[in-house]
């Protein structure tokens, strides 16, 4: 039985109360029951404060209101004792059989398991890295790449139609700069002062120099324009090859080019004006975001008549929301932190809910160590560390675990060495061993030729398998909990803790049988146990984007 049922189980108990006229209760029943697990299993499998908090609008006191419901949860298939405790707790003991029933419903729900519905209907759009395509992505784009990535599968596992989004900031004289560096090694020159510098940039020019040879031959603003499109071209390749095999997917490039070259940023402006929210002052054009809380109005068009920054993300903003998304995400490095202010004002100037309608995580530093030294400097691109590197250096599980196992607003410090090595002391060896070592048990069993066969669930009575099974019923609950809170790193705390478990019940627990002994029912209840477990732990790493290993 799962805190779901239970909770459900508890809502039909209070509904009957209601329309038998034991209780009135102004409002109806809460759509939600809070399911907890005491710490104390003398407590029970699970507890419940609903009368505490139901008693005042039913015109109770809390004990009275516990015992009411106490005597009709008693009569509830599944459920083995309720207890009443203190001013009104509900402490609820279930059945081994229905506790062990979880695990048929575990195996037949498959990779579905832990998925859920909150957020059925909602669309959502998640841009969690935005690049020049002048150059690697590197580490300050690593923890979005995996942390973005896990929270858009969290979002999805809770129903949400999710769309990843990576925004290229292909428009400004950053490019022209990136195209003459090009241009520059080309020709055997040095590098202009404001140009980029590393090997990629001989890199690139020498594949550009292969596939267009008469380029040299052309005017300079021609070569310059060559140049640059072809450079761009090859460097967005790049940063797409190079977080498909980090395992991070984007549906959708946004060109910030398309957003001027097809008139979206004057139309952006025009949404604003219809709320009334624009002013020109001082010969620029403004957006006056102080009405909600931003702590200075904004330019969106300056005195000379270009535009700015923000008049592109005030269009990319309503771009997004035309095209049909409810809520959107900007997963922003710490950098960025003054930006959240002026997008939720934005967010209202243009008629939406900043509280609602987008959000802005802010994403801290990350730290590279090997041998006590910070990782900084790149052999490829001079200055920065690239995500490639980091990549070749950890490796993309372990890199995506720790990265994804912290919260995001935290400034985080990885050792190579810690998080590479192969002892139960790193978090991702350890959960990913436990997958191996269920794998292992369960190919164990078919060379014994021991199937699972019919499951009697009333046989999984031991405490450790009691314990296992509730950990494995929590899984939904934390799902849902890391996809309202935009927080992947539940999923990791939860798999060391479910990896812990089983190791734990596996110890005193014999799944299969030894020598000569003929396989029972238990082997085989123990065998569906193992293979829930296995399910569970293959579904929360892929949520994290991780490898669930059969053998290690």
């Amino acid at each position: 039985m799962t805190p779901e049922q239970l909770s459900q189980a508890v809502r039909d108990v209070l509904a009957a109360a209601t329309d038998e006229g034991d209780i009135t209760l102004p409002g109806g029943v809460p759509d939600e029951i809070t399911i907890e697990r005491p710490r104390n299993r003398e407590h029970g499998d699970y507890a419940t404060n609903v009368a505490m908090q139901l008693a005042k609008r039913a015109g109770t006191n809390p004990r009275a209101l516990a015992e009411l419901l106490a005597g009709r949860l008693r009569e509830v298939a599944g459920i083995d004792r309720v207890d009443v405790a203190g001013p009104g707790f509900l402490n609820i003991t279930v059945s081994a059989a229905a506790q062990g029933e979880l695990a048929r419903s575990i195996v037949a729900a498959g990779a579905t398991y832990g998925r859920g519905d909150v957020l059925t209907g909602t669309r959502i759009n998640v841009e969690f890295i935005s690049a020049n395509p002048t150059g690697p992505l590197h580490l300050g784009h690593v923890r979005w790449a995996a942390v973005g990535d896990a929270i858009a599968r969290v979002l999805e596992a809770a129903g949400a139609e999710v769309t990843r989004e990576f925004y290229i900031n292909d428009r400004g004289v950053q490019m022209d700069h990136f195209g003459a560096s090009i241009m520059a090694r080309a020709h055997g020159q040095a590098v202009p002062e404001q140009g980029y510098h590393g090997e990629y940039i001989t890199d690139l020019a020498q594949a550009i120099l292969a596939a267009r040879p008469d380029v040299i031959t052309l005017p300079d603003d021609e070569q310059l324009v060559v140049f640059r499109e072809e450079g761009y071209k090859l460097q967005l390749a790049e940063q797409q090859r190079q977080l498909e095999e980090f395992r991070t997917h984007f549906d959708v490039w946004f060109s910030e080019r398309t957003l001027h070259d097809s008139g979206q940023v004057e139309h952006g402006l025009d949404v604003l004006r219809k709320h009334g929210h624009l002013f020109e002052a001082d010969g620029a054009l403004w957006m006056r975001t102080t009405d909600y809380g931003d702590d200075k109005d904004r330019v969106l068009i300056k005195q000379d008549g270009s535009y700015t920054y923000f008049a592109s993300d005030t269009a990319y903003y309503v771009d997004k929301r035309e095209r049909g998304f409810d809520i959107c995400l900007y997963l922003l490095g710490a950098d960025h932190h003054g930006y959240v202010g002026r997008l939720k004002a934005m967010a209202a100037c243009a008629g939406d809910d900043p509280d609602y309608n987008i959000e802005i995580p802010i994403g801290q530093l990350v730290k590279i160590m090997r041998e006590g030294q910070e990782l900084r400097l790149s052999k490829r691109a001079g200055s920065m560390l690239t995500l490639g590197e980091v990549v070749d250096a950890a490796g993309v599980d372990a890199l995506r675990y720790s990265l994804c196992r912290y919260p995001a607003d935290s400034p985080l410090t990885l050792d190579v060495a810690q998080i590479t090595k192969q002892t139960s002391d790193n978090p991702v060896f350890y959960v990913q061993y436990a997958h191996a070592r269920l794998s292992s048990i369960l190919r164990n069993a078919d060379e014994l030729g021991v199937d699972r066969g019919e499951l009697r669930p009333e046989l999984l009575e031991h405490e450790r398998e009691s314990l296992l099974l509730a950990a494995l019923g929590e899984f939904p609950r934390v799902v849902a909990t890391a996809a309202e809170y935009r927080e992947p790193h539940r999923i990791a705390r939860y798999l060391e803790e479910t990896a812990s478990t089983f190791h734990k019940f596996y110890d005193v627990c014999r799944v299969l049988p030894m020598g000569d002994e003929e396989p029972n029912d238990v082997h085989r209840a123990r065998l569906w146990l193992v293979e829930a477990t296995r399910v569970v732990v293959a579904n929360g790493l892929a949520m994290l984007g991780v490898a669930a290993p059969e053998r290690m």
